[in-house]
């Protein structure tokens, strides 16, 4: 027994362990208003925060306390402040470095942990539909800022001659679009191209249908509930998959699908999470972490619920992603582009 390493297994688990826990109370401030209660309010006591809130002050004290020794707000003379850059992680989704989506994306994974064990023990699979609401809501939350930030600025023009057609009129396909925030942020951008957004989840298009009426894009985009391949027929000069195909039972059949209903000159665009070949290659990055996690918990499981099962797992890989669409029978795939976070593939033929 190396006790060395023993004692830093032990506090390396123990530091995750912190984490989970912080986690949670970080949801809390998050579900119940109170860090947009406290951004830009200023030093505030328990009983100031009760009044802003409508909360029991007994539990926000203990709360604060815990927040102030987590290092999350400040605290001085029996008040606690929320400093304006935590107020960017916590309090405010448009903001590039927004986190709490991501707290609640967690917190509906943790609620699915007894079924998730159970198809572990089965191998059954476990549908997307049958998480919490949580999951829908935080993943449309966290990706929010990552699409707006690299949507239209990186992952686009990364492909070639692209964004020429969607400026001069294109008709886009978003497959498996959620919340539609991918599809609106297109049809902010090209307001001369009509947009379709698809996704298995009718709570989710019920969703994204309110949010292309806030975005006043109502007039240029469609939400259907369907698979891949439904919907709307083509042709299409532009199908995309942006972080969705790794989660399908069958993604060479639905690459396939999309690339019957693609123009003679039309484009795939597929979106999935950084990852390299060989896991052995991201040992001890915090992304693929977080990434293998999710994998874990929601991908894998929901693309066991689906006709096929492949399972192809949010990790696959360069290699693996065009190695599907070149059986789906794409004569030209490449990827386009590689972020810190994720891997943009083109197909075409």
């Amino acid at each position: 027994m190396d006790t060395t390493k023993l004692e830093e297994f032990a506090a390396q688990i123990a530091q995750e362990r912190v984490g989970a826990a912080l986690s949670l109370l970080t949801h809390l401030g998050d579900q119940l208003g109170i860090w947009r209660a406290m951004a830009g309010a200023g030093p505030l006591t328990s009983a100031d925060l009760a009044e802003r809130t409508g909360l029991a002050e007994r539990y926000l004290r203990e709360w604060l306390a815990g927040q102030a020794v987590a290092g999350h707000v400040e605290y001085a003379g029996g008040r606690y402040t929320l400093p304006p850059e935590h107020a960017a992680v916590l309090a405010d989704d448009d903001s590039p470095v927004a986190q709490a989506g991501a707290v609640q994306a967690n917190a509906a994974m943790w609620l699915a942990a007894d079924a998730i064990a159970e198809a572990f023990r089965t191998g059954e699979g476990f549908g997307w539909h049958r998480h919490d609401v949580r999951l829908f809501e935080g993943t449309a939350r966290f990706f929010g800022p990552l699409y707006r930030q690299s949507l239209t600025q990186q992952w686009l023009p990364a492909l070639d001659g692209v964004t020429a057609r969607l400026e001069s009129g294109a008709r886009v396909l978003d497959v498996g679009c959620g919340h539609g925030s991918s599809t609106v942020l297109m049809a902010q951008a090209y307001p001369n191209s009509r947009f379709e957004g698809l996704d298995s989840h009718a709570g989710s298009i019920t969703q994204a249908a309110q949010a292309a009426v806030k975005a006043g894009v109502e007039d240029r985009v469609r939400f259907t509930v369907g698979e891949a391949g439904q919907g709307r027929t083509g042709p299409w000069d532009l199908v995309c998959f942006f972080d969705a195909l790794h989660d399908m039972g069958d993604p060479v059949g639905a690459a396939a699908r999309a690339r019957g209903q693609l123009a003679a000159d039309g484009t795939l665009l597929v979106v999935e999470p950084y990852a390299a070949d060989r896991f052995e290659d991201r040992i001890g990055d915090p992304v693929s972490m977080v990434y293998y996690a999710a994998s874990t918990l929601c991908c894998v499981p929901n693309s066991l619920a689906q006709d096929t099962g492949t399972a192809l797992g949010a990790q696959a890989g360069e290699s693996r992603i065009l190695r599907v669409l070149r059986d789906a029978g794409f004569t030209r795939a490449r990827l386009a582009l590689a972020t810190d976070y994720n891997l943009v593939f083109e197909a075409r033929g």
